[in-house]
């Protein structure tokens, strides 16, 4: 097995040494910088969909994809709380390092799945969605939101018997 370099790791799972704002968050206008800087680092909600909401994503070989890679990703400081991967999209929390770059992140996580996905591409909508998870309250609501997206798609009774979620690392909003 080929051990990654740590030069390696920081271009496949989006880290970058890059000049970024002071709240850590690059793009990002400088009004917002005071509401970014209560929150270093960020933990945000994703979510992103396949294209044409194509029923790719929930099986054993895309899940142990997101599994690797968010481990991988671990070595780099960026950590995967919980997360459940659907039929058609996916959501995850996420929180990075001050080198991370979300939008490349989530290029470089799709670009991951898509290489498990046996089905022509396209396999991704452009761009996702995300949300600065400001309260550990926040968290538990949307955490028990998307836990319960199996139940309300008809795939299982309880959300604890949907076999693509789970939890990577424990994170708590700050």
């Amino acid at each position: 097995m080929v051990v990654p370099t740590t030069e390696t790791l920081k271009q496949v799972l989006g880290t970058s040494t890059s000049t970024r704002s002071c709240s850590g968050v690059p793009n990002t206008p400088p009004r917002l910088d005071c509401v970014f800087a209560g929150y270093d680092p960020p933990l945000y909600f994703v979510t992103f969909n396949t294209s044409r909401r194509q029923k790719l994503l929930a099986n054993e070989q895309t899940h142990q994809a997101f599994v690797q890679f968010a481990k991988q990703a671990e070595l780099l400081g960026i950590s995967i709380g919980r997360y459940v991967v659907m039929p058609d999209h996916l959501h995850l929390f996420v929180r990075g390092n001050v080198e991370f770059i979300l939008s490349q992140w989530v290029r470089l996580l799709k670009r991951r799945l898509s290489k498990s996905i046996s089905q022509s591409s396209p396999h991704w909508q452009d761009g996702f969605f995300d949300h600065l998870i400001r309260q550990a309250e926040s968290y538990s609501e949307k955490w028990e939101y998307v836990r319960q997206n199996p139940v309300r798609a008809g795939l299982v009774l309880s959300p604890d018997d949907w076999p693509f979620q789970g939890e990577i690392v424990s994170l708590e909003a700050q």
